[in-house]
């Protein structure tokens, strides 16, 4: 069986995004690169498998029960549905090869609203190929006896039993990083028996499962500002900003706050914004610090942070999350986004940690920086630099 079967198997924030992108920059042309931030070792079988994989997503279509189940979501507008039924992906926008140094490359380039929908389920097909192939296990829900799949049963269970004594909110935000697409469904059917589970990013398993699919804006939406020719670069992430909120009319209401570093961004993030929007989500930094920037920025401009949320999203796990629960709850609504945690957590298995961002932007660099260091990502040095000066970022960042 092929590993993506449906067009919903993504992450909700690629819809949200590309309605976004086919509504106000449908001329706006991006370039993605994908990264591999550890070792990891790629050969031409793998390779030779990832494009067959590509080959078959690139056939898919929506179905009619699909494309009714994405404007049963409120905030999805009818022409961008009616759009979808006639969207496939396009094999001439993606490229992939190893390169000189063993190193998997990936490249997608094409208008922003029609690449939009690759990164997450090439994401997907990649680590299921690169685990089968060194794990040399294609998983089975009725495979429970493997020693690696035992022990992700077994961490899965005990998981189970301390998000139930802990009760905290969350969510699962492990497609791009899962094992695999029925590991994922082996997951999701044991955790939506917790009473504070919430849902789930994945847009075919929450149609599946009758989950809430939960998901905003990611970094490439900032990034994406960067290259717009309206408006200078130290004005671009308030560009975006105001354009979600365009777009959504008070629906999906959480910013991403470390495209620039959160001191960029609460910079931009000022009295207007912060009414307008229900909160940020935290995905790089120390979180606890970072949690109170945001609360201590929310009383200066005398918004009660009782009334706001915190979305952790930053490889999370139950007891991580607990922690700032525990911590920050009182001053603040918390929730959580657990991925790599949920999705591909056993013994004798590391996880791969790869990306997938734009790297220009009609034509011109663009940069992801984050509070964390080897979690940016810029292809242009220069611009790099540029970028740093104009929002008056001070501190280095490894990218």
């Amino acid at each position: 069986m092929a590993i993506i079967n449906s067009l919903l198997d993504t992450d909700l924030y690629k819809f949200t995004m590309m309605q976004t992108a086919l509504h106000q920059f449908s001329t706006t042309t991006v370039e993605y690169s994908f990264k591999c931030r550890n070792e990891a070792n790629w050969t031409a079988e793998i390779l030779e498998e990832i494009n067959a994989e590509i080959d078959h997503f690139c056939t898919l279509r929506f179905t009619e029960e699909e494309l009714d189940y994405l404007l049963s979501i409120p905030f999805m507008k009818k022409d961008f549905i009616d759009f979808l039924g006639l969207y496939q992906p396009n094999k001439q926008h993606i490229f992939l090869w190893i390169n000189q140094e063993g190193e998997l490359q990936v490249s997608v380039k094409g208008p922003w609203y029609l690449t939009l929908p690759f990164e997450v389920p090439v994401l997907s097909i990649i680590n299921q190929i690169y685990f089968e192939k060194t794990c040399h296990i294609v998983y089975d829900p009725s495979n429970r006896e493997n020693p690696i799949i035992k022990s992700g049963l077994e961490r899965l269970e005990n998981k189970y039993q301390e998000a139930l004594i802990k009760g905290i909110p969350f969510s699962d935000f492990g497609t791009r990083r899962r094992y695999s697409f029925l590991w994922q469904g082996t997951i999701l059917k044991k955790l939506m028996k917790l009473p504070n589970f919430t849902g789930t990013s994945n847009v075919f398993y929450a149609k599946k499962y009758n989950l809430t699919p939960i998901g905003t804006m990611a970094h490439e939406f900032i990034m994406a500002g960067a290259g717009q020719n309206d408006v200078p670069l130290v004005k671009s992430q308030q560009k975006m900003l105001q354009a979600w909120v365009d777009e959504y009319r008070g629906d999906l209401g959480i910013a991403i706050s470390d495209t620039y570093g959160v001191d960029a961004f609460l910079n931009d993030f000022d009295l207007y914004f912060a009414k307008l929007y229900d909160g940020v989500r935290h995905d790089s930094g120390e979180p606890v610090e970072w949690a109170w920037k945001i609360i201590n920025h929310y009383r200066k401009l005398e918004i009660d942070p009782k009334t706001k949320t915190l979305i952790f999203s930053d490889d999370l796990t139950i007891t991580k999350a607990s922690h700032l629960h525990d911590l920050l709850s009182p001053h603040i609504k918390v929730a959580f986004g657990i991925g790599t945690h949920l999705t591909n957590d056993f013994q004798y298995v590391t996880p791969l940690q790869i990306v997938m961002k734009i790297i220009s932007c009609n034509n011109r660099p663009v940069a992801k920086l984050s509070d964390s260091p080897g979690k940016g990502m810029c292809k242009d040095e220069n611009f790099l630099n540029y970028l740093k000066d104009v929002f008056n970022i001070k501190h280095d960042f490894t990218v």
